[in-house]
């Protein structure tokens, strides 16, 4: 068996759920028999202030522990920070990056200092104001992070995420409803899938 590592950057700003997603998209993973890490790097973030996460995927028993600075793949939960942050810095060119916004991806790329890799978008505001009645963008950041890298069955994506789901809100089953339509939709638009 050949040995397969994935590396992944998640930039977001706090109150966002980026560090959320990162541990979701771990935990899914584990499901899968991967084994895999999810951690967020901690400064003096608050509520606004920009914020990082990783994850490693793997195939084999993860032995390094530090951050990741040459990711495969880097998903920006707000775009905004493409202004603030190289979002890009020392993104793989056969990497791709997963960006939350309603331009094209011709547009997007414009502000990727010059990164020539592969770019995804998909609207994530306009997915959680509809399906869950407020911005929140990291379950269809997770959903299309999850449809590009294909490393597991989509049915079983889901049916994971609704057991997570009922976990974190048994009392609110309107919560599980409402994150299994963004999740479902989510995996449908993700632009730049050929």
């Amino acid at each position: 068996m050949d040995k397969k590592l994935i590396e992944i950057r998640w930039h977001g700003r706090g109150g966002q759920g980026a560090k959320t997603a990162s541990l979701l998209l771990a935990e899914v993973a584990f499901n899968t028999g991967m084994y895999i890490q999810g951690f967020p790097e901690y400064g003096p973030e608050r509520m606004g202030a920009p914020i990082t996460a990783y994850n490693r995927i793997a195939n084999f028993p993860l032995r390094v522990h530090s951050n990741i600075y040459e990711p495969d793949f880097v998903v920006v939960v707000d775009e905004s920070l493409l202004k603030s942050v190289n979002c890009v810095a020392g993104l793989k060119k056969e990497g791709a990056i997963i960006i939350n916004t309603k331009k094209s991806i011709d547009e997007i790329r414009k502000e990727l200092c010059g990164y020539e890799g592969k770019v995804y978008t998909i609207d994530a505001r306009t997915i959680s104001e509809e399906t869950l009645g407020a911005y929140f963008p990291n379950t269809p950041m997770l959903a299309a992070i999850v449809k590009v890298l294909g490393i597991m069955d989509l049915d079983e994506f889901i049916e994971d995420m609704k057991d997570s789901f009922k976990h974190k809100f048994a009392s609110k089953p309107q919560v599980i409803s409402k994150n299994m339509n963004a999740l479902k939709r989510s995996l449908q638009e993700v632009n730049g899938i050929e």
